[in-house]
């Protein structure tokens, strides 16, 4: 088991950066692969990003390329998400997950654990 805590989000312009963090408990955090999911109102949660447990291979959505970075710290059992450029279709509560052993997934149903969740409004 993995209990998840997360930080950070909140109300941003347009253009705009914001950072998310989340914490695992627990001794075996780098043997998680970690992903950040989101979920705009009225619609499925998605995909976000990911980063592999061992090689830290990160897999992006396309419409976050190059505006999102995945990063973990294995000392702090810490997964973050900068997020720069945000526009106000990035406006969605975002949850990080955990999932041990796994390699690549974009799947919600492939994560067994998840975080409480945190909003975050782009405005325009």
């Amino acid at each position: 088991q993995v209990q998840l805590v997360q930080s950070g989000g909140g109300l941003v312009q347009s253009g705009g950066s914001i950072r998310l963090s989340c914490v695992a408990s627990g001794r075996t955090f780098s043997t998680y692969t970690m992903g950040w999911f989101r979920q705009a109102p009225g619609k499925e949660r998605e995909f976000v990003a990911a980063i592999n447990w061992g090689d830290d291979t990160t897999y992006y959505v396309e419409s976050v390329e190059g505006r999102f970075t995945i990063s973990r710290d294995n000392a702090k059992n810490t997964v973050n998400l900068q997020m720069n450029s945000l526009k106000p279709e990035d406006t969605a509560v975002y949850y990080c997950a955990a999932a041990r052993f796994l390699s690549g997934s974009r799947s919600t149903r492939m994560y067994p654990y998840w975080g409480q969740g945190t909003q975050v409004t782009v405005s325009s």
